[in-house]
């Protein structure tokens, strides 16, 4: 049985030199371990990259520019077998990317302090090289840290987010098959049972959540929405909310879903199709439908899954729908 160990290296030896690359550093670093035909797909207004030349120019160069002396610092690591029919191997980080915010990045005005943009990556590994990431960032979460809220309001809580409960999410070494596939099934019986958003209709919100979930759970949602804890407040802070708030919801599927140990997660491009009806996020509702760009990270504790870190395009989300959030944050906390 593979063990990924080779994919693990190959990613973690291209964070250590990419992490402190200066400059036109930066492309001999991509030239060794990214592959000529590169896909890296990353939140707005990112968007789509061809090359590890437009990842280094359009990302890496800018960000590090802005945020000085920056440092990686991982709460997940893991690899493994996509399980779904499009396959190949997968590893995956989660964490911070921390720094001083020394200069204006995207138009978020620096403050010369610590700041945090929580990340989450997907990268595939072929022929010892990554030619796939999916690098999905909480733009919003740097903006909220610095006095730049893009939302009305939020229902759950906003802070710095921490790691695994058990900090035992680095997973370097190589995990036990079995309790590798029962996190699998159990993300699988998830993603299933909430297809059809039966809960607050056809049943208690909270009986439905029940069957997947720990009764002490956390949910790690995204800046606009907020982090919340124990099933009662995910169904009154999050997930009530956020159904009644939305409608006409199309599941797209995921590009890949996997798990090592305890922990897996899976992320689409979309993800969901959904139309806002009012309300949610203090936002307006709209006729059209827009798409959602999403990252789930899970760590399974016994039968059923107990935290969850999640990554939501929201400001794609609602520039499809005619509200540049970003820009018009910006324009209007300009000195």
């Amino acid at each position: 049985m593979n063990n990924y160990q080779s994919q693990k290296d190959l990613v973690l030896n291209y964070y250590r030199e990419i992490d402190k690359a200066v400059g036109d550093g930066h492309f001999k670093i991509v030239d060794k371990y990214i592959s000529q035909d590169y896909l890296w797909r990353g939140f707005h207004p990112f968007n789509e990259k061809y090359s590890g030349l437009d990842l280094v120019n359009d990302f890496w160069i800018p960000f590090k520019q802005s945020m000085t002396r920056t440092q990686r610092r991982m709460d997940i690591f893991m690899a493994g077998n996509n399980s779904l029919e499009i396959g190949g191997v997968w590893v995956v980080s989660m964490g911070h990317l921390m720094g001083l915010f020394d200069r204006a990045w995207l138009g978020i005005r620096p403050t010369g302090k610590m700041a945090f943009l929580r990340y989450c990556e997907f990268n595939r590994i072929e022929n010892n090289k990554i030619c796939e990431t999916a690098m999905y960032f909480d733009i919003p979460h740097l903006m909220t840290q610095v006095g730049m809220n893009p939302f009305p309001q939020q229902t759950a809580a906003h802070l710095v987010q921490p790691g695994p409960l058990n900090h035992d999410g680095l997973m370097f070494e190589k995990q036990d098959k079995n309790e590798t596939k029962k996190t699998l099934d159990t993300i699988n019986y998830m993603v299933q049972d909430i297809k059809g958003w039966t809960g607050g209709k056809e049943e208690p919100l909270e009986q439905e959540l029940a069957r997947s979930w720990n009764e002490d759970m956390i949910w790690w949602g995204p800046a606009g929405i907020g982090a919340t804890y124990t099933i009662e407040r995910y169904a009154k802070q999050h997930s009530g909310p956020f159904r009644e708030g939305m409608d006409d919801r199309i599941f797209n599927g995921h590009i890949c879903r996997m798990s090592e140990g305890n922990f897996g997660g899976f992320f689409g491009w979309p993800n969901l199709t959904l139309r806002p009806t009012g309300g949610f996020m203090g936002m307006p509702g709209s006729e059209k439908s827009a798409d959602m760009r999403v990252i789930d990270i899970y760590r399974r504790e016994g039968d059923k899954l107990t935290e969850n870190w999640i990554f939501i395009d929201l400001l794609h989300f609602w520039n499809q729908l005619g509200v540049d959030l970003l820009t018009r944050t910006v324009s209007n906390t300009a000195d």
